[in-house]
């Protein structure tokens, strides 16, 4: 039975982050806003340096783009060759890492947190988020905590997972199921 006793804490008026992450983020969003937010597209370099400074480990020839958000840099890994397109957003509380050569596209999202609605707590419930080598998550298509989008996978435009994306496979639709297979260029003919 739920108590309803005025001296209960209210587990939803606790806050979640300390005021030392919520101050760091807030420098973060400062800093991103006037000194990458209205950079010209091809200023890629420029912009790996600034996420760089705030902590994120990141691979050579990167393609940022300027009107994405992300929501903790120092909790970003990528590799080399990765675009991180227009308006994608990552929300990333937990490690996101991004391999070699994959792609989020346009509106793309990925989000590493959720609440245990099943609690009177509403506990916070973070996890990390892995896209392999030569994945692409396509527009405006959703990722949901603990996915692991193994190499060579798609998520076509507008698809949600909440599941891991087997290797060069293509899935669509919301929940997204595999549509069909991926050629593995990879392979030696």
């Amino acid at each position: 039975m739920i108590s309803h006793n005025k001296n209960d804490k209210d587990a939803y008026k606790r806050p979640i982050f300390s005021k030392w992450n919520k101050l760091k983020r807030l420098i973060w969003q400062i800093c991103w806003f006037i000194l990458c937010r209205y950079t010209p597209v091809p200023f890629h370099s420029w912009r790996s340096f600034v996420l760089k400074m705030f902590g994120a480990k990141l691979g050579k020839n990167n393609f940022i783009y300027p009107t994405c958000v992300i929501w903790a840099p120092w909790l970003l890994e990528t590799e080399e060759v990765v675009t991180i397109g227009p308006r994608v957003e990552i929300y990333n509380p937990e490690k996101v890492f991004l391999g070699h050569h994959s792609i989020l596209s346009q509106d793309s999202y990925l989000c590493c947190a959720t609440h245990d609605y099943n609690t009177i707590e509403f506990t916070y419930l973070k996890k990390e988020i892995i896209i392999e080598p030569y994945v692409w998550i396509c527009a405006k298509a959703i990722i949901l905590p603990g996915v692991r989008c193994y190499e060579g996978s798609v998520l076509g435009a507008l698809s949600i997972t909440s599941k891991n994306l087997e290797q060069w496979s293509v899935y669509a639709g919301n929940p997204c199921k595999p549509i069909k297979k991926r050629h593995n260029f990879l392979i030696k003919k």
